[in-house]
């Protein structure tokens, strides 16, 4: 398991005015592609022809201990969307993604927000 240490982004419905009007969402997007980028080049970090992923989604501070001792690994089920977080991934780890042809991607409520990417082999064994 590799694991990129900050919370997934969906990628955002853009239009040809996001390329001068720049919108906050759209440079907080943007500025996730590079920091992912970057973290991949410093860790040896590619994407093969399967992506095996878990987004841990940070739970909301104003939950009680209680509520987050309850949700904690449990299946995050609104917004954002798990296809908007893997096309946000994809954008920002791949120049053309026709290649890939698995996916297995799952979104859980953490503590902190991270990404973990798993092998094939890895899911097989556990």
């Amino acid at each position: 398991m590799i694991k990129y240490p900050y919370p997934g982004m969906a990628k955002p419905r853009m239009t040809r005015a996001d390329s001068w009007k720049k919108r906050p969402i759209v440079l907080k997007y943007w500025e996730y592609k590079d920091h992912i980028k970057d973290w991949a080049w410093d860790n040896n970090f590619k994407l093969g022809n399967e992506i095996y992923c878990v987004f841990h989604i940070p739970m909301p501070k104003s939950w009680s201990n209680a509520k987050k001792a309850q949700m904690v690994f449990s299946d995050h089920q609104q917004r954002p969307d798990i296809d908007n977080l893997l096309k946000g991934l994809m954008d920002a780890l791949l120049e053309e993604d026709s290649h890939i042809h698995t996916v297995y991607a799952r979104k859980i409520w953490s503590n902190e927000g991270c990404i973990e990417f798993y092998k094939l082999t890895n899911l097989l064994l556990s």
